[in-house]
């Protein structure tokens, strides 16, 4: 198991292959880590497919919205079109690069529509640095992160069992 030094700043996922802990970075991106957090606790990622999942870029997951495979009306061209009940956020773009592992926003052409989808970046992607923003990253568990079953979107798509922020575990 991994060190964790900030349960409070830690996420624990569940995915089908095993699990993936997240360091947040409250330092560098205050309102994404806490939404993240809120969304957690509420149980809000339970269940949540990842729709966008491309071999050598990234895997994105997190409409709580339209993203629930077990939802009475789920339908996977809806999935990741959504976000949750709560306002956008504004960006908070630094310095640090899209390294492999690291966390981020997705959001559409506005800078500022980050909600509550997110991607895992499978490589370095810095092509993508000061554009969306970083507010985590993987410190244990990338390899079920490798795991996660590729398409856009995935015929049998892989989900978040569960997502839970470690201080409440």
């Amino acid at each position: 198991m991994a060190q964790i030094d900030d349960p409070e700043n830690t996420i624990v996922m569940e995915l089908p292959a095993g699990t993936v802990t997240i360091a947040l970075l409250p330092d560098v991106a205050p309102k994404h880590v806490e939404r993240m957090k809120t969304l957690a606790r509420a149980g809000a990622y339970d269940g949540v497919v990842f729709h966008r999942v491309i071999e050598g870029f990234m895997a994105q997951t997190g409409d709580v919205e339209h993203g629930k495979s077990d939802a009475d009306n789920f339908n996977m061209r809806r999935a990741g079109t959504g976000g949750s009940d709560m306002p956008d956020l504004p960006a908070e773009f630094s310095k640090l690069p899209h390294d492999r592992g690291t966390i981020g926003a997705a959001r559409s052409q506005n800078p500022n529509s980050a909600n509550s989808q997110f991607f895992i970046n499978f490589k370095d992607n810095h092509f993508l640095n000061g554009q969306y923003t970083v507010y985590g990253r993987v410190i244990e568990g990338m390899e079920h992160v490798d795991a996660i079953t590729r398409g856009e979107p995935p015929a049998n798509p892989d989900t978040m069992v569960s997502v839970k922020v470690a201080a409440d575990a």
